[in-house]
Parts: structure tokens; sequence; C-alpha cells
């Protein structure tokens, strides 16, 4: 991944950041740590002389706009997908996933009061920022809030990474290496939050087809 990322940037330079952020933040796993991290690298002169076929360095502010943008972009497109399918199909197929009609109100009940927040500081940890604007799509979260803070969430991720990575120059890997076991251990705990969730909703609907008070 991290070599098919390298060469895409280098032979595309901005169209391919901007296409990968676009992927990244429609819920396909391109690291976008990856991306904005050597995106930031081919700004500095020096490394970018070092790159095969020598090519003029990027720009620094147009790489972390083309981050954001692109961010921005597929978040709109899972956001979409969301909010026109995601309902249908939790009406239609959530019962074998225990998620039932309430649950949907409570979740759009929820980012009603919170979705600003949410989906700000989801933007900012790895592996979430990928998946946060389906369930907002879902919860049917004002279009135009989401936007925002969308967009404010991703313009400091995208700038940071850029950032290091133009600092860094030909080192820019070793803070990719660090960024792994962290999406790791958020990956987990995500994962471990839906199997909990799955098991709590279960139980509970035992206990309701037996009569039980929950």
């Amino acid at each position: 991944m991290e070599h098919f990322i390298r060469t895409t940037i280098e032979n595309f330079g901005y169209l391919a950041i901007f296409v990968l952020m676009v992927l990244e933040s429609a819920c396909i796993p391109i690291p976008s740590e990856v991306t904005m991290l050597f995106g930031g690298a081919a700004a500095n002169a020096t490394f970018a002389a070092s790159l095969p076929g020598h090519p003029a360095p990027l720009n620094f502010l147009v790489v972390g706009l083309m981050g954001t943008l692109g961010n921005l972009v597929g978040s709109l497109i899972a956001y979409w997908v969301g909010r026109t399918g995601g309902r249908p199909l939790i009406q239609r197929w959530g019962r074998y996933i225990f998620m039932r009609e309430r649950e949907l109100v409570r979740a759009e009940a929820w980012f009603g009061e919170h979705g600003e927040t949410a989906v700000f500081v989801s933007r900012l940890l790895p592996v979430v920022r990928t998946f946060i604007s389906l369930p907002a799509g879902v919860a049917e979260m004002p279009l135009g809030r989401f936007t925002l803070y969308t967009f404010a969430g991703c313009l400091p991720w995208t700038f940071a990474l850029a950032g290091v990575g133009y600092a860094l120059g030909s080192r820019w890997a070793t803070v990719e290496r660090y960024f792994r076991p962290i999406s790791i251990v958020v990956a987990v705990l995500l994962v471990g939050a839906i199997v909990w969730w799955l098991v709590r909703r279960a139980r509970a609907k035992r206990r309701e087809d037996a009569g039980l008070p929950g």
C-alpha cells in the first residue's frame, strides 16, 4: 500500500493526493497518514530531488488543501450513502444485528445533540475518521453542519501530517511507522465496542422475548 501511494503521488502529484484522500474518506481503507506524510515530503525540495526523475517539489499549501478537499468530498459521498441507503437497510435488515427503529431514532437524537463534536473529533482520530460519515448520514445530521465540522476537522489533520512530512523529508516513513500501532489499537477498540454492543443487544432481546424486565 505504501509503495502504491508513493508511486501514485510521484506520477500524478496533486491529483493523486486529492483522489487518494477522497477514497480514504469514502470508507476505502487507504491510510491518509501515508498519503499526507509523503505528500508533505514531496514538497521538500531536497527530498523531491532524490525521487526518480527528479520532479519539481510540490507546493506545501496546495498539498494540504488538496488533502482537505479530498477528505471533504469523500466524506460527503459516504454521508450521502448513509443518508439515502442507511435507513432502508436498517429497517429491512437491522433486526439481524438487533438494531430496531427506536435505536435509529436514538442515534438521530444523539447526532442532533452531539453530532458536531463527534464529527470534528472523529476526523482527528485514525480509523474512526474513515467511517464517521456513514452514521452521520444514517442519522440524517444536517448537511450544512456536517460539511462545516468535517472541513474543520480535516484541515488540521491534513496540514499537520503534511507539515511533519515536509520537515522530515526522506525520513517521513519513520513517523508513519509510529501511526501503525496506534491505528491497530483504535481498530481493536472499535471492533471491541461493536462486539460489546451486539452482545448487549442480543441479551436484551432474549430478555424481551422471555418477558423479563430489561
